[in-house]
């Protein structure tokens, strides 16, 4: 079974959960996650990512009882409330959190785990090639994406996965490694020391900069090597 369906499967069997208590998790998971949530009103009043969770749920809830007109005009409002963009149709687990909010798009047929946290300008969205039902990127549970990177495509993202700023991923991603770059590419597997919703930007690797680094460290041996050459050479008396 792959993840996709794994995922869908575990959220199946969640049914039993009820409405309210799913939205009670995305609300306790502000505090968890903001260290700048202090109060319950202020969150309730000036929070947006959380308006954005709270008014999916309600347009969730209306489209998979076949109200999707009345259940799109409520994903229209909250796009026009918090500048966040999620398909009513999308299926999204408890404990999701959307810092600061502003640019999110989550399309239609989006997959998403258990305490899933995206930053402000992330899009899981299509390539506007698949054709199809699933069009749209599988998140597993505990999954992070930082502030403006994408997800495109019916991609599978695993459990644990942390993915940077600014990464554009195109491929499906192993559970627990860390992806940065564009296109994303793994540069850490199964990390531990930290929890899934932190994501220390001043570790994160720089792929492009390391080749460049290898490969300047690869021509000064060679060079060293050239020069050793030439003046072990009888007779060579050319300028190095």
């Amino acid at each position: 079974m792959s993840l996709a369906d794994a995922t869908t499967d575990k959220m199946s069997r969640r049914k039993e959960i009820s409405l309210r208590e799913v939205i009670s998790r995305d609300f306790r998971v502000v505090f968890e996650r903001d260290p700048a949530a202090r109060s319950v009103l202020a969150v309730l009043l000036t929070y947006p990512g959380f308006h954005a969770v709270l008014l999916y749920r309600v347009a969730h809830f209306l489209y998979v009882r076949r109200l999707t007109m009345t259940a799109r005009l409520l994903s229209l409002f909250a796009r026009f409330l918090t500048g966040v963009e999620i398909h009513p149709a999308a299926t999204i687990g408890a404990g999701f959190f959307i810092d600061h909010g502003m640019g999110v798009v989550i399309g239609e047929t989006t997959v998403v785990g258990e305490e899933v946290t995206l930053y402000q300008g992330v899009s899981l969205g299509g390539t506007g090639k698949e054709k199809g039902q699933k069009r749209h990127p599988t998140l597993g549970s505990h999954v992070l994406v930082g502030a403006g990177a994408k997800i495109l495509g019916n991609v599978t993202i695993g459990e644990g996965v942390r993915v940077g700023s600014n990464a554009v991923v195109l491929r499906s991603i192993p559970p627990h490694s860390t992806v940065v770059g564009i296109p994303g590419r793994v540069v850490r597997t199964k990390e531990s020391g930290y929890p899934e919703w932190t994501l220390n930007h001043q570790d994160m690797p720089d792929p492009t900069q390391e080749r460049i680094e290898q490969l300047e460290r690869t021509v000064a041996r060679l060079s060293d090597e050239i020069s050793r050459l030439r003046k072990s050479a009888p007779g060579d008396n050319s300028p190095e």
